[in-house]
């Protein structure tokens, strides 16, 4: 089937900026969907039948049109946090074409003089503003396309709140259009000021004197970033832990009996495109999770309060899971090797003699690998210093055939 199916950028300029292709499309069309504000854009002459989007959003309405000449209205590019890429996983590529305006980013980005390429974009609209948490450091810069008037004074509250008061803040309102305009503050100063709903905060990050670490991109945070009981995977152990799940984009990991939360909000740390379950019984470490999650900027992160393995029914399969306690309790591992993907990584922590004793005869079975991890730390005995030994802890990995029948990997 040709394609039926025409998604097109338009910008603040409107029905005169777009380009001929596209003005050939709108007048070829029989319907034209979009936003109330952009259908508002198109001159009478497109006599196409206008539909707005419905409320809430969804693109049902557009599978119904196959077949017709149809037109959806979009901001800017439609495959950069837009409806194109909504579409696309939905319509087959054949079937739709796309033609783009300059996103908003790279209209910010040209107004500012930063390469595009080298700036995190963060999209609040519909996501958590916890998100921006990821993304601070000194001299970080970003682009973070707001959902309404007040994302400027949220985004500013947050910063102030997590010691990056000094950062430098510039707010595009009706970026490329004949309104456009440009408001410059530090985070500190911007208040609760309100703006167009149209906008875009491009922030340069400053941290206040005194505010403290700047937490690392790598694998092990320092304990003290996650508020516990005592319930954690320290970091040594939790660095190492994460090097033997290998988060990969896209991925799914199941922390299983996740106490804090922290080797899943690790793993989702690793890549924007990871994805992690926590399922914790405790309503106090659930809550620590929600906390730490929000914290270290991966509001994403689903939490599922129950205990293995009955919590486990009806979630999405994972490509890893990690069970930091509980492998004593019956059934537990037997139902995490079920349920995990063809190819996938279980990884299992023990400290306890029983624990370990499971382990061992799980590898038995499947196969894997089993490492003893012994780590010390110089501590003051008396007026000189000593190692203080923690609990060892004995650690499986074992791979799933990735075909019925196969042996496991070790």
């Amino acid at each position: 089937m040709p394609p039926w199916l025409t998604v097109i950028g338009i910008g603040e300029d409107g029905f005169a900026g777009l380009s001929r292709n596209a003005r050939r499309a709108l007048l070829d069309a029989e319907i034209v969907t979009g936003a109330p504000r952009h259908l508002s854009m198109l001159p009478g002459r497109i006599r196409a039948r206008r539909e707005p989007w419905p409320k809430p959003f969804d693109v049902d309405a557009v599978h119904g049109w196959r077949g017709r000449p149809v037109c959806v209205l979009a901001s800017g590019d439609p495959m950069l946090f837009g409806v194109g890429a909504t579409l696309a996983r939905c319509i087959p590529a054949n079937e739709m074409q796309v033609i783009g305006a300059p996103s908003s980013l790279s209209l910010a980005a040209g107004r500012l003089g930063w390469a595009l390429q080298d700036i995190p974009a963060v999209s609040l609209v519909g996501r958590p503003l916890a998100a921006l948490n990821a993304h601070l450091r000194e001299g970080a810069r970003l682009l973070v396309l707001s959902r309404d008037g007040a994302s400027p004074a949220d985004v500013a509250a947050l910063l102030c709140a997590n010691g990056f008061g000094a950062t430098s803040m510039s707010v595009f309102e009706s970026l490329g259009g004949p309104h456009e305009r440009r408001i410059d503050a530090t985070a500190r100063h911007w208040g609760d000021r309100q703006v167009e709903a149209l906008n875009l905060v491009a922030l340069t990050c400053a941290a206040d004197p005194g505010a403290g670490r700047a937490l690392p991109l790598t694998a092990g945070l320092p304990d003290d970033a996650f508020v516990n009981d005592g319930q954690l995977t320290k970091r040594d152990v939790r660095a190492i832990t994460l090097s033997r799940l290998a988060p990969h984009p896209g991925a799914l990991l199941w922390d299983v009996g996740a106490g804090c939360g922290s080797i899943g909000i690790e793993w989702m740390r690793a890549h924007p495109a990871c994805h992690a379950i926590a399922i914790e019984s405790s309503p106090a470490r659930q809550a620590f999770i929600a906390h730490n999650r929000d914290a270290l900027g991966v509001p994403g992160l689903t939490l599922v309060a129950g205990r293995a393995p009955d919590a486990l029914q009806g979630l999405a399969a994972p490509h890893a899971i990690f069970i930091g306690g509980g492998v004593t309790a019956p059934g537990v591992l037997d139902a995490c090797w079920t349920h995990l993907r063809p190819g996938g990584r279980l990884v299992a922590n023990a400290v306890t003699l029983q624990s370990e004793a499971v382990l061992t005869a799980w590898r038995e079975r499947h196969g894997g690998t089993l490492t003893r991890l012994a780590i010390s730390e110089a501590q003051p005995l008396g007026g000189f210093d000593t190692w203080r030994a923690a609990l060892p802890i004995t650690l499986l990995e074992v791979v799933k055939p990735a075909t019925p029948g196969e042996g496991a990997t070790s």
